[in-house]
């Protein structure tokens, strides 16, 4: 049996102003051009778990524009792809059905709409994956496929987590790669879209798996850049240091996502940096308690945390690691004000890198239950505007127009190349008054 696994992975803005924004100002997509170059993690750890006997291929459709025919010649494909490219997924599925290709379907979007998904696909995977791929194998041997393998329900026990078949890459195509050290996230904030809607929880991987799959990059890529496929790696503190304390002696540079309870344990922040860490992503969302009231549904964690942001963010940058804090814009209880907010909160703070977002009702999330049932919705099932650029609700204290013009006018402010520089120069002249004073010290 051929197996190709297919995943798409570029993300096109509809939205034609902010399109050529972000390509006169390349900061402006920076970060989203880095998600969409990453290889799929997801399909990688299948891969893992697939028997020698399946002859696997692993292919990555950055542009379905581009293609000249189907990706190349298997009896069977595995497709995965964000919620904003899954419409061109569908396209692809369908052509290779049409073909007389077997077509699974599954992700994180497959999950959360399956009904969506099932007419496009001969089986479609809901929830985590490794618990029933090898179901969903076998069944394929017996030519017993089932239309679904649903599994909600079940907790896969990461500590069972196969090796990805980072040797199916081109190592050449990436400036990093991805390691998983956590699924899930102990907060629930209403608009998030990441692992935790696979898997409710917050579970960790065994260090010495971790430390595993880091060496087995390193057999074909000696210095790696890693980036940790996380919602929030050091939400477990006392597993984060010990994470980092094992990466230590590995020589890596590494990026993850986090949030900014991190500042308050200055020991992690120290093993950290000593451990590689070049930047934290850390969801600020908005500086205002009003953007932040409710957001987090649990304790309304963000909210209580806002007055804490500032100091946090010296913090961890006087620790030598960059914050990358990323704003959504167009939260409810925000108005055309939080655009001057978002940029003079980024002046005073520093903040070495800035991501800014539209918020986005991505399917499955209590925040596109909401706006559905408040009929605030523009237009449902429109997947292709779920790229965190484009406007697809009435926001609640602004015109859609107020929200893309403000949002518009921020980001060429946020991106100018002179306000970039002043941010850098500043965190590294920071830097250096720190050595100083340790050394006089």
């Amino acid at each position: 049996m051929k197996l190709g696994l297919i995943a798409l992975s570029g993300v096109r803005c509809h939205n034609q102003e902010l399109m050529e924004m972000g390509l006169n100002l390349p900061g402006f997509v920076e970060r989203s051009k880095v998600i969409a170059s990453l290889p799929s993690l997801g399909l990688l750890t299948l891969a893992g778990l697939t028997p020698e006997s399946v002859e696997i291929s692993y292919v990555e459709v950055p542009d379905i524009d581009a293609l000249d025919g189907l990706p190349g010649n298997f009896d069977v494909v595995a497709i995965s792809s964000f919620t904003a490219m899954i419409k061109d997924a569908y396209w692809l599925a369908d052509g290779y059905r049409e073909a007389g290709v077997t077509v699974i379907l599954g992700g994180l979007h497959v999950t959360m709409v399956p009904d969506d998904a099932a007419p496009h696909a001969d089986a479609i995977v809901i929830g985590e994956g490794e618990p029933v791929w090898r179901d969903v194998l076998a069944d394929l041997e017996r030519n017993q496929l089932k239309p679904r393998y649903d599994a909600r329900g079940q907790s896969f026990d990461l500590a069972e987590a196969p090796m990805p078949r980072f040797d199916l890459l081109d190592i050449s195509k990436y400036n990093r790669l991805t390691v998983q050290t956590q699924r899930g996230c102990p907060y629930h904030c209403d608009f998030c879209a990441a692992s935790i809607r696979l898997s409710p929880g917050f579970k960790t991987k065994p260090i010495p798996k971790v430390i595993e799959e880091i060496h087995r990059i390193k057999e074909q890529w000696k210095h790696p850049f890693i980036e940790f496929a996380d919602d929030n790696t050091f939400a477990d503190k006392r597993h984060g240091r010990e994470l980092v304390s094992a990466l230590i002696p590995e020589g890596l540079r590494w990026f993850t996502e986090t949030d900014i309870s991190v500042a308050r344990d200055l020991e992690l922040l120290r093993l950290m940096k000593e451990a590689g860490c070049a930047q934290v992503l850390v969801g600020l969302e908005s500086p205002s308690t009003h953007g932040l009231d409710g957001l987090e549904q649990k304790a309304n964690w963000k909210h209580r945390q806002v007055d804490k942001y500032r100091e946090a963010i010296a913090t961890i940058q006087d620790a030598g690691i960059t914050v990358n804090g990323c704003f959504v814009l167009g939260l409810d209880h925000t108005d055309k004000t939080s655009f001057e907010s978002v940029f003079e909160f980024v002046r005073e703070t520093g903040l070495y890198e800035v991501q800014i977002t539209i918020m986005t009702p991505f399917p499955g999330t209590p925040l596109y239950e909401r706006l559905k049932r408040d009929k605030r919705l523009l237009q449902e099932g429109a997947w292709e505007l779920c790229t965190l650029f484009d406007v697809n609700y009435l926001p609640e204290k602004m015109s859609v127009t107020e929200l893309e013009t403000g949002f518009r006018e921020l980001g060429h402010r946020i991106y100018d190349d002179a306000f970039i520089d002043e941010r850098r120069r500043a965190f590294f002249k920071r830097q250096s008054e720190l050595r100083q004073e340790r050394s006089v010290g």
